[in-house]
């Protein structure tokens, strides 16, 4: 079943295409009139920095880059998790300033860490950084392949350049601190949390708060056991800390952020919620489609495999509103495929399939925050590579936030030769109105084609006389498994270090049909549509 069809179906007249097309052409039905009762936030696509990268403190000045800085303020607004299995075993020290490289390039005045100063990080510094990186990130990749972490520290400096990499590519960072830190009673031991906080609200820096991450896996990670209804209580005792500040009195706090939710997991999340549910402003849980170890290429392409995530969303959904009704739901860490990725697919061209499509079903469930793991680190699920080079999910990404806005819509299609099509999959939402290029009133599809042969999808003939733009986003020479990308036949690039390319879309003639080329994905932005769900 088209998986648009596999959600409740919006009421109001449906606008439907005119009939007399065979073969690979297929009709739209667009609900221009009313709105999904789900509203995006603004910051709905998001993205993570692993806290792997802080394990050694040298390598967190990788985020003084100019050019990530640029790229990471294209996705603004959006959220900045800094978190996964390397944050519960970070611990803070107030009295290190940190390595060399974290702090070559800037004062060390009490006041100066968090400024947008454009001081870049220096060429010497960086390329000696990216020369070391691999080593370590073998190192990093074999800690989590044996599941066998130590401790690391994190120091003020390390603090400083995160803050200041987010705040000047106007994200909003989102800590998480070390849920395994434990009394003699199993409670959390918040001793070394309260130094950290302190010394943020010192330098009044803006921020949220997650506790540990993916507690269901605790005892393989650490050999420590936490049950939910004892995480509930220790995310209230962080809620009481945080009230002591005035700072942080309001800041929001999110979890449990568990995995997958399976039967244990699902059981803990229930737990959790019914002692802590109340005092946190979100609930988190992680997901990914395949092991990065093991997936394959058809994995990628497979519908089955996408249409997987509707159920886990369903699940989720279930337990919050049975606990706590009404409390928002975030993807709170995903990609693709788990343990770091799968190298030559998930950093490449084919991984669009999922994130394209994984952003219209949690849009259309009610998701909502879908956080990217990661924006840059160790691991092949990025969206910027070790040499600071966009992969093409983070332009997929780039045009995501460009052009859809937070009102969801309604689309639907189906072929003469049958009801229903799970490999083309359309999604519809009011036109971002932030775009320059468009108003109140235009709709954006965003389309996917499994099929190895093109599909031509024809809008209603009450649209078949407006203006439409095309962003067919095509793979590089070395086809699905680029990892460039290209914008209706222009590869996509920075023009320099502090500058994005221009995205523009391509005109089409009125009454054109909507053409995607064989297994490839883009977008569509009817103009003045007229919707009278998007006025």
């Amino acid at each position: 079943m088209l998986l648009a069809l596999c959600l409740v179906l919006l009421s109001g007249d449906l606008i439907k295409a005119s009939a007399g097309f065979t073969g690979e052409t297929v009709e739209l039905t667009l609900d221009l009139k009313s709105r999904s009762r789900f509203s995006l936030n603004q910051r709905f696509l998001s993205v993570t920095v692993d806290a792997s990268l802080a394990s050694r403190p040298k390598y967190i000045a990788f985020l003084g880059s100019q050019k990530l800085i640029t790229l990471t303020r294209g996705l603004s607004p959006a959220y900045l998790r800094f978190g996964g299995t390397k944050s519960d075993f970070l611990l803070f020290d107030p009295f290190s300033y940190g390595s060399l490289e974290e702090n070559i390039y800037w004062d060390q005045k009490p006041n100066q860490a968090n400024l947008c100063d454009g001081r870049d990080l220096p060429h010497v510094v960086e390329q000696n950084l990216q020369y070391q990186w691999p080593s370590e990130e073998r190192l990093i990749r074999q800690e989590e392949n044996k599941e066998k972490y130590q401790n690391s520290t994190i120091t003020r400096s390390t603090l400083d350049l995160l803050y200041r990499f987010a705040n000047c590519s106007g994200l909003h960072l989102i800590f998480g601190l070390n849920a395994l830190l434990r009394k003699e009673n199993d409670v959390w031991n918040s001793t070394n949390a309260k130094l950290l906080i302190d010394y943020c609200s010192s330098k009044n820096y803006d921020l949220s708060w997650e506790l540990g991450n993916e507690p269901n896996s605790f005892r393989k990670k650490s050999g420590i056991y936490v049950d939910g209804s004892q995480l509930g209580k220790d995310f209230v005792n962080l809620h009481e800390l945080l009230k002591k500040y005035s700072k942080y009195r309001n800041a929001g706090v999110y979890g449990p952020d568990i995995g997958q939710p399976k039967k244990q997991s699902q059981m803990m999340l229930k737990s959790f919620l019914r002692t802590g549910g109340k005092i946190i402003n979100s609930v988190t849980w992680h997901h990914y489609y395949v092991d990065g170890r093991t997936a394959s290429k058809s994995d990628f392409l497979s519908a089955n495999i996408l249409d997987s995530l509707i159920s886990e969303i369903q699940d989720v959904f279930k337990i919050v509103n049975e606990t706590v009704p009404g409390k928002r739901v975030w993807l709170g860490e995903t990609s693709s495929a788990y343990g770091g990725g799968s190298p030559g697919l998930s950093n490449t061209y084919i991984d669009g399939f999922m994130w394209l499509d994984k952003l219209g079903v949690s849009a259309q469930l009610g998701i909502d925050v879908v956080m990217r793991q990661a924006l840059f680190g160790a691991g092949s699920y990025n969206l910027v590579d070790s040499n600071f080079e966009p992969l093409p999910d983070y332009w997929l990404s780039l045009l995501f936030k460009k052009l859809v806005g937070p009102v969801v819509l309604n689309a639907q299609l189906s072929s003469p030769r049958n009801n229903y099509d799970r490999m083309l999959r359309v999604y519809m939402h009011c036109t971002n109105t932030d775009n320059p290029a468009y108003t109140g009133g235009d709709v954006t599809l965003f389309a996917i084609n499994l099929h190895n042969h093109a599909q031509h999808m024809i809008l209603p003939s009450i649209l078949s006389g407006k203006g439409v733009d095309e962003y067919m986003l095509l793979p590089g020479e070395e086809g699905l498994l680029s990892t460039s990308v290209l914008l209706n036949g222009e590869v996509l690039q920075m023009v320099d270090d502090r500058t994005l390319p221009a995205l523009n879309g391509k005109p089409l003639k009125p009454g054109s049909q909507l053409v995607l080329p064989p297994l490839s994905f883009g977008f569509f932005v009817v103009k003045n549509a007229k919707a009278s769900a998007c006025l």
